[in-house]
């Protein structure tokens, strides 16, 4: 079925037939087309403020990986699955949806879960000219791969022994933990990906 939003043409016999509404034939459904009503048109400007937001996020959420990767990491390189910070970004911007002043309230702390040890690596404050009104907490997982601990291993016996030479590798799952500031009872949400 095509719906269009054509205001021509407006005889019963091709209008398609609409479910009860509770209204009477003058009344102002009825003078509408039926489509137009139920699917409206996006807001772009809304849209395009979500992606450039959403890419600021992604953007904040690898350097912070990148200046952790020797600082806290010991590590030379990181390895990130594709679309990940993406995806946590659009969660972040989900979870802040809700929030009285958006995701300008949050506060996230972004840390590493190794063999069941979490290591923090950052703290990133969305806007600190507003007093914030949630935290959310973000787990990476590294990838439980064992050729990378062997190959590892076997460059920790060699010549090549720098405590730079390991490569981390994440897994696409991760672990998103809100926890409201202003509610009395300190709601949390888990959201395990």
């Amino acid at each position: 079925m095509v719906a269009t939003g054509s205001l021509s043409s407006k005889n019963p016999a091709s209008t398609p037939e609409r479910p009860d509404r509770g209204g009477h034939p003058g009344s102002l459904l009825s003078d509408f087309d039926y489509w137009d009503y139920v699917v409206p048109e996006p807001n772009l400007n809304e849209v395009i403020f979500e992606e450039t937001t959403c890419q600021n996020l992604v953007k904040m959420l690898e350097n912070c990986l990148s200046k952790s990767k020797q600082t806290k990491l010991g590590c030379s390189k990181v390895l990130v699955p594709d679309k990940l910070t993406r995806r946590i970004a659009q969660d972040v911007l989900r979870l802040s949806s809700t929030e009285p002043c958006g995701l300008r309230g949050c506060v996230m702390h972004v840390n590493l879960e190794i063999e069941n040890v979490c290591k923090k690596l950052d703290r990133i404050v969305c806007d600190s000219s507003v007093v914030p009104t949630f935290e959310l907490t973000l787990v990476f997982k590294q990838e439980n791969c064992s050729w990378t601990s062997f190959r590892d291993f076997l460059f920790s016996r060699g010549r090549f022994s720098s405590g730079l030479r390991r490569t981390l590798i994440l897994s696409s799952g991760f672990r998103l933990v809100k926890k409201k500031l202003y509610s009395l009872i300190g709601t949390t949400v888990i959201e395990e990906c």
